[in-house]
């Protein structure tokens, strides 16, 4: 199995999920609003599913003026991702397309998010 990139997208109103690893998607989530999940809900979040592949995930967190990315408890105090024995956090903003791979279907277009995942934290 190659390794597990995670793309994380706070919105008003909901949190967009993707993982996937170079060649297909392997989960794909529409969250309630960080306003209303606890506090370690996303470092749970990850490290169950760094636990479940057994290694490291790369996480990508989206940030924009909108978003509410600092309620995830995914950036330290200075903006920076955080790093941990599960998972590595990388700070993105939107970006251009690239490529598709073999995706899942019926939760929505998850593309930007995909965009953003070919990006990583280096392995």
């Amino acid at each position: 199995m190659s390794k597990v990139m995670v793309t994380i997208s706070p919105e008003q109103g909901r949190v967009r999920l993707l993982a996937r690893t170079t060649t297909q998607d392997v989960l794909k989530a529409v969250l309630g609003p960080v306003e209303r999940a606890h506090p370690k809900a996303a470092a749970t979040l990850l490290e169950g599913l760094s636990l479940w592949y057994q290694e490291p995930l790369s996480v990508v967190l989206v940030v924009d003026e909108r978003s509410n990315s600092g309620a995830m408890s995914l950036c330290d105090t200075l903006g920076f991702g955080v790093s941990t024995l599960h998972y590595e956090v990388a700070i993105a903003t939107l970006g251009r397309a690239k490529r598709h791979n073999r995706h899942l279907v019926g939760m929505g277009d998850f593309r930007d998010l995909r965009q953003l995942s070919l990006w990583g934290v280096d392995t």
